[in-house]
C-alpha cells in the first residue's frame, strides 16, 4: 500500500500483459484508499523494447519521475485492455500526466518490473530520498596520494589513440578523481597503461607521449591476459 506506481514490463502482448496486470491488481491493488490508486505505466510505449536494458530504462524513468514529482503518461493506452478485469483492484493506467504526492508527507515509492527469457524476472522497489541539503562532492584526497588513470585497449594502436583522445579532452579544470573513476570502472582489455600521478599538465604530457609511443616517467605500460584481470 505504500507503493504509488509500478513501471510495468508491459510489452503489449495479449498473453503477457493480462497476466502481469492481474498480478498487480491482486497485490498492489488491494486495500488501498479509493483516492490513491496504484498508477501503472510502461516506458516501452516511448522507446520500444530495449531487451536486456528494459529494466534499466524503467528505473531511469521512475527515478526522473520522482525527481520531478510527476508521473508521465503511457502512450497509446487510452483504452484499457478488455483482457483484464480492472474492477478487482485499485489500479489505473497512466493515460494522463499525474502529479506525484508531496515527498514531505512521506517518501515517493515506485516498483519496476523487468521480465526476461525463460522466466527470468526482476522486480525492485525504489524510494525517493528527500533533499537534506547534501553538498556537492569536493575533490579531496590525502596529500601526495597517487590517483592513477587506467587506460586499456585491445591493441597498441588503439591504446595510443585512446591516450590521444583523452589528452585532447583534459584541461586545467579537469577533475582528476572523476577521470580516474570513469577510467577505472570501464571495461578493460589486454593492452594497459597507467598514468601514475602528476598535475593536469604533467598528465597531459604523459598522455601525449603515450599517444606518440614514447616513454614518460609518469607512465607504465604492459600487456595482460584478459582472463586474469
Amino acid at each position: 500500500g505504500d507503493v504509488d506506481a509500478v513501471e510495468a514490463h508491459g510489452t503489449g502482448t495479449r498473453l503477457g500483459d493480462p497476466i502481469e496486470a492481474q498480478a498487480l491488481l491482486a497485490t498492489y491493488g488491494q486495500t488501498r484508499d479509493t483516492d490513491r490508486p496504484l498508477w501503472l505505466g510502461s516506458v516501452k510505449s516511448n522507446i520500444g523494447h530495449t531487451q536486456a536494458a528494459a529494466g534499466v530504462a524503467g528505473i531511469i524513468k521512475m527515478v526522473m519521475a520522482m525527481h520531478h514529482g510527476t508521473l508521465p503518461p503511457t502512450l497509446h493506452a487510452d483504452q484499457p485492455t478488455t483482457e483484464v478485469d480492472w474492477t478487482t483492484g485499485a489500479v489505473q493506467l497512466l493515460t494522463q500526466e499525474q502529479r506525484w504526492l508531496d515527498a514531505e508527507s512521506r517518501p515517493r515509492r515506485a516498483a519496476v518490473s523487468s521480465f526476461g527469457i525463460s522466466g527470468t524476472n526482476a522486480h525492485t522497489i525504489i524510494e525517493h530520498v528527500p533533499d537534506r541539503g547534501l553538498r556537492e562532492p569536493t575533490e579531496t584526497h590525502p596529500p601526495g596520494a597517487a590517483i592513477p588513470w587506467l587506460l586499456s585497449a585491445r591493441n597498441t594502436a588503439a591504446l595510443r589513440a585512446q591516450a590521444g583522445r583523452l589528452a585532447e579532452h583534459i584541461t586545467a579544470e579537469t577533475s582528476t578523481l572523476e577521470v580516474a573513476h570513469a577510467l577505472a570502472t570501464r571495461t578493460h582489455h589486454e593492452e594497459r597503461a597507467v598514468i601514475t600521478h602528476g598535475t593536469p599538465e604533467e598528465r597531459h604530457q604523459a598522455l601525449t607521449h603515450l599517444a606518440r609511443g614514447t616513454t614518460h616517467p609518469h607512465t607504465i605500460t604492459g600487456h595482460t591476459n584478459p582472463d586474469n584481470h
